[in-house]
């Protein structure tokens, strides 16, 4: 009888930790910009279009701390798994350190989005143009949490959607073509 054996080196179930988290924080924060935010807008009772949008948002935030926390723990794992790259292969470590500022910077307007979200939600049922849109009426630390959230709930999708851009150009880094020539010009910078 033959007996299966796991490859030490296969970093399949990580790199879907990695990819899904980070799709899913991307695709989240767009479709809540998009289709969330611009839905409350069309609430015909103003003082209800905030409700709404806090709804969803509220609802969507635990997924979302699962899709980050998934994210983070695959990235950490493949960047443990690939330490050899990081050191031998030339242009490796700085692509992780960018994408390393990147999820940082996602994370920091991921959190700030929220606790924007917080003092809009507190305000219970303030009279709103839309989700980030205030109205004359709206209480002025509502109004100005919701000026501050139109431009997150684009910055947040921005950065997440340039880490997915940079996670394919990682991957392009593992073919063995460019591991090699990464590698000759670290030893070789004349290459």
């Amino acid at each position: 009888m033959r007996q299966k054996t796991k490859s030490k080196s296969s970093n399949s179930i990580v790199r879907a930790l990695n990819d899904l988290g980070l799709a899913a924080w991307f695709g989240g924060s767009l479709m809540g910009a998009i289709g969330l935010n611009g839905a409350a807008a069309q609430v015909d009772q103003p003082g209800e279009r905030a409700k709404v949008a806090n709804a969803g948002w509220a609802r969507w935030t635990p997924a979302n701390l699962a899709a980050i926390g998934a994210y983070v723990v695959g990235s950490l794992w493949l960047t443990g798994a690939n330490r050899g790259r990081l050191a031998g292969q030339k242009g490796v470590a700085r692509t992780s350190l960018l994408k390393t500022a990147l999820t940082a910077s996602a994370m920091a307007a991921t959190a700030y989005s929220r606790a924007l979200g917080q003092k809009v939600m507190d305000a219970a049922t303030p009279a709103v143009e839309g989700a980030t849109e205030p109205t004359s009426a709206t209480p002025p630390e509502v109004a100005d949490a919701q000026r501050k959230l139109k431009v997150l709930q684009w910055a947040v999708p921005a950065l997440t959607g340039a880490t997915v851009v940079l996670d394919s150009r990682m991957s392009e880094q593992q073919r063995p073509l460019e591991v090699a020539k990464g590698v000759v010009q670290r030893l070789n910078p004349a290459a």
